[in-house]
């Protein structure tokens, strides 16, 4: 009897052992989950580029607390490039990879060599922030414009100025001959 109870003794504490080792296991799964979920957070304290460029705009600090959504600084690349927005009747020539030349006010008029990168899918209009609503009962056309992409095969020395919003013209090439099709910002 008394050796019954030595066995039922160590039988309840091996038992126990078993719980606090299953116990100490979840209480281990748990602080992996935890820690993981603070390295996740943490890294939404990092923000990266795809790009080379330049912070400007910022009016974040360091130690603020921001919101979801808020706007910290604007990006702006290294390498410039122009976004002309062309009226839709003026895209029927253009095509990725021909030869423009930009005109750059801010550079005295100085002429860089550039050609046609990309075109936007959709008129300037459609992505505005606020579209356009032209609910009236008659119908009248209006000629949109679409954001050409122009990138730059030369760029001025170090030190000259092209910056977003300046005024510029482009001259595309195209059937054999240059044309200017105005001023784009």
């Amino acid at each position: 009897s008394a050796s019954r109870s030595v066995v039922q003794e160590q039988t309840a504490q091996e038992a126990l052992a078993r719980s606090e080792v299953e116990t100490t296991a979840v209480g281990v799964d748990q602080a992996r989950v935890s820690e993981a979920r603070e390295a996740l957070l943490l890294s939404y304290t990092r923000i990266t580029s795809d790009c080379d460029c330049r912070v400007t705009n910022k009016t974040a600090q360091r130690g603020d607390y921001v919101q979801p959504g808020q706007v910290l600084f604007s990006l702006v690349p290294d390498a410039p490039y122009v976004l002309a927005n062309y009226r839709e009747t003026e895209l029927a020539p253009l095509r990725v990879g021909q030869q423009a030349l930009v005109r750059v006010d801010a550079l005295g008029g100085r002429i860089l060599h550039a050609h046609v990168d990309s075109f936007q899918d959709g008129t300037g209009s459609r992505f505005a922030l606020l579209p356009p609503q032209n609910a009236t009962g008659n119908f009248i056309k209006v000629v949109q414009r679409v954001p050409v992409k122009i990138v730059f095969d030369e760029l001025p020395r170090s030190g000259a100025l092209l910056a977003p919003g300046m005024s510029v013209e482009t001259e595309v090439f195209f059937a054999g001959q240059a044309h200017w099709l105005g001023l784009f910002e």
